[in-house]
């Protein structure tokens, strides 16, 4: 078996190169997607073509000098082969798991410092075990490890956040005083200057941090680039500027959507020429160690790893092969796609449904925020306040809320702004050999213009500081759980040779097989038809005619989680219990995003149709009265079972299931008559009012004269009480949207929808 374990290795190596490419395209896509996706400035289709020509441009021209995989982290001359391939392996089944992680919980995170961190922690936990072995110290493991490089990483990450949000938000705040919200209506040399800045940091950052190494300039451009880097500026500055003006002027080019499109293929080159060896760097090292011992005829245990420390570029067919996988990803991963809406929602301009929910400290900081403004505030002179203020300023344009998710989340300018300081700034750090993550700059640069902006109203700050809190607090855990969980592998591999690899390889396939399978299903989840519509008509019988949906799908889902709360008390099953729970919470959260539509639908009514907002405020009353007695069962009986508590008796259940039934009855008629529009059909469910509320009445009755005579257990008296003064509420709260729906509704009238103005 010996040799035949490392060709295994080798070849899973490969297989874990191919997945952690189609993971880290998922996570980094971010990168260069979410200013042009978010600004909408060109359709999808064309930033993905400009993405794909840039990832493939950048993988080409990709040094392959895979050095951080091979003497960044510890000194190769210090270990033998056999020690190299467990840390190699250790390091890829680590990466692939925790960026899929990250990915699948949509939050970007860093390739680099990832790799980093894991090569740190599976070669500590090989050097700890060799030290032990020889009854050296822990001073010894200076000798291995290059703890000068993990330093200067985490040195990296605190930079880079502070220098990007800073830097981001002045550049944005002096963008949007000269140029303003209303930056269509500016002169011509004002686009043009701004395009022309926007362009030469754009190809200046090509050059330095995407061709550095391409061997096209190799000869005198990249000599004179770094001899006379202020006389190539100036030229730039000047030939851009003129060119933009032409543009603008003679070809009337909108010089804003030219540098989104030109930016987005320079990060996307960038991400590929220098994220690469994220990638494949630690799978190709194993393979040139492999090729090295294979031709040594030393035994793996006594074969000296030396040889890593000599540079060895990477074949251009890996290179080639890399970039396709890379573009292929980019277009079908809807993970990917999951990763930017983060990093967009964030950044976006107008409040909505907010994905984070705050916490403690993002309170304290948006409140000490407010007060040092406030203080601010007072020391600018008024007159210079309002000017300021004019250039915050938004043109109003008439957008139905229905059709606010199409809307671009922020401006062109803004996007070109993200663009541009990101460039400006990996190209600075690349020439200072500061090793700052592509990611972490691209995100904080778009947090920083976002702030400027004043896209952080009090409507959402709370929420946006949360969520930049956690991406942030992700970044620092992947270091941590990067370092923790390699060394653990690789000692585990060490310990258990092939066996523990084999279920190793299994485990992590099993896990990403879960993920993926998990991620489609709350994918097709939010596709599901009863996720609930905003209202968008005007009339009361255009919102009856619209809303109908919602109710059919209300009344479906309600039916549904009462049934479930029921069957799963009978059964005293748990994990049927906190499902049920799950799905109450979820209609209650979806009704409450229904009602915080309220505001804007109230908005674009005309006054001639201010009965329909009525009419919609009740309806959303009703609803919510039902979904919080929804939730309320679910919770008690979830609860109950989930402290033990004693089954309910036999005919506690057999009384809630009597209940169960006839309210069946009555949600599956309520329910066609939503689906087929059939409204007439309202006053012969009305009608059974009465009879179902006598009916809890009577079981209420029962009850008490059982609690009397011979029931014993407080839990079970209580819980049943709260499930049928609940259930009362419910008919109630169904029976009075009902009737408002039976008072409101006439067939003779034609939906009226609101007009654009």
């Amino acid at each position: 078996m010996g040799d035949n374990i490392y060709i295994f290795m080798v070849a899973a190596l490969g297989i874990l190169a191919i997945t952690d490419l189609v993971v880290g395209v998922s996570n980094d896509a971010v990168n260069f997607l979410n200013s042009a996706i978010g600004s909408k400035a060109i359709s999808f289709k064309t930033i993905m073509i400009v993405a794909s020509v840039g990832i493939a441009f950048g993988a080409v021209s990709s040094s392959g000098m895979m050095e951080v995989a091979r003497k960044g982290i510890f000194n190769p001359g210090e270990f033998v082969f056999e020690e190299i391939m467990f840390i190699f392996m250790a390091v890829m089944i680590t990466d692939i798991l925790l960026l899929d992680f990250f990915n699948t919980l949509g939050m970007p995170t860093s390739t680099t410092v990832s790799i980093v961190f894991e090569l740190l922690g599976a070669s500590v936990a090989i050097s700890l075990i060799k030290i032990a072995d020889l009854n050296g110290g822990f001073s010894d493991l200076a000798t291995y490890i290059n703890t000068d490089k993990a330093a200067e990483i985490i040195f990296g990450i605190l930079l880079s956040v502070v220098i990007a949000f800073s830097i981001g938000a002045l550049v944005q705040f002096i963008s949007r005083i000269l140029i303003s919200f209303d930056f269509k209506s500016k002169s011509k040399w004002v686009e043009s200057i701004f395009g022309g800045l926007a362009i030469t940091a754009i190809v200046y950052f090509i050059l330095v941090k995407g061709l550095k190494s391409a061997a096209i300039f190799d000869g005198a451009i990249s000599d004179f680039v770094a001899a006379q880097p202020e006389l190539f500026l100036l030229a730039n500055m000047v030939i851009w500027t003129l060119i933009s003006y032409l543009m603008a002027t003679l070809g009337r080019v909108n010089i804003y959507k030219l540098v989104i499109g030109f930016g987005t293929f320079a990060l996307a080159m960038a991400f590929a020429g220098n994220d690469l060896v994220n990638f494949i760097g630690v799978p190709i090292a194993a393979l040139q160690s492999y090729q090295d011992w294979q031709a040594s005829g030393i035994a793996p245990g006594d074969f000296n790893m030396q040889g890593l420390a000599a540079a060895v570029r990477t074949p251009t067919m890996l290179l080639l092969f890399s970039g396709a996988v890379m573009v292929i990803t980019l277009w079908f991963s809807s993970k990917a796609k999951g990763v930017v809406k983060t990093s967009v929602d964030l950044a976006r301009q107008d409040e909505g449904d907010e994905r984070f929910q705050p916490n403690y400290l993002s309170r304290q900081i948006v409140k000490f925020s407010i007060a040092a403004a406030e203080s601010l505030g007072k020391t600018i002179p008024p007159s210079l306040q309002k000017k300021i203020d004019k250039r915050f300023v938004i043109p109003y344009t008439y957008v139905p809320k229905s059709k606010v998710q199409e809307q671009p989340a922020f401006d062109l300018v803004r996007a070109s702004v993200n663009l541009m300081v990101a460039s400006v700034l990996i190209s600075i750090a690349t020439s200072m050999k500061l090793p700052l993550s592509t990611t972490y700059v691209t995100f904080m640069v778009a947090m920083g213009t976002s702030l400027a902006d004043r896209a952080w109203g009090a409507e959402s700050a709370v929420y946006r500081v949360a969520g930049v809190l956690n991406v942030i607090g992700g970044w620092f855990f992947t270091a941590l759980s990067a370092f923790v969980a390699a060394a653990i592998i690789a000692y585990l591999l060490f310990i258990g040779k092939f066996v523990a690899l084999t279920i190793m390889l299994v485990a992590a396939a099993a896990i990403l097989l879960r993920n993926y399978l998990s991620h489609n299903r709350k994918t097709k989840e939010i596709k599901a038809e009863d996720s609930l519509r905003k209202a968008e008509s005007s009339s009361i019988q255009g919102v009856i005619e619209e809303s109908a949906t919602n109710i059919a799908n209300v009344i479906k889902r309600s039916n549904r989680i009462y049934t479930n709360s029921i069957n799963g008390l009978a059964k005293h099953d748990l994990d049927f219990l906190k499902k049920n729970k799950k799905q109450g919470a979820k209609l209650s959260t979806e009704i409450d995003g229904l009602r915080n539509d309220t505001f804007y639908f109230i908005k674009n009514l005309d006054e001639a149709h201010v009965g329909a907002s009525n009419f919609y405020i009740n309806i959303m009353g009703h609803l919510t009265d039902m979904s919080q007695s929804l939730e309320y069962i679910g919770k008690v009986s979830y609860n109950h079972v989930h402290n033990n508590h004693k089954k309910l008796k036999y005919n506690q259940i057999k009384e809630l299931k009597e209940i169960d039934q006839k309210l069946e009855e009555i949600f599956n008629t309520t329910q066609q008559a939503f689906e087929k529009r059939s409204f007439e059909k309202i006053g012969t469910i009305l009608n059974s009012k009465q009879e179902l509320n006598d009916m809890v009445s009577q079981k209420i009755d029962h009850q008490i004269s059982r609690t009397r005579t011979e029931e014993s257990s407080p839990k079970n008296t209580t819980l049943y009480f709260s499930l049928l003064l609940e259930s009362r509420d419910l008919i109630n709260a169904m029976m009075n949207l009902l009737e408002q729906y039976f008072a409101e509704y006439d067939s003779s009238v034609t939906p009226a929808k609101i007009e654009k103005k």
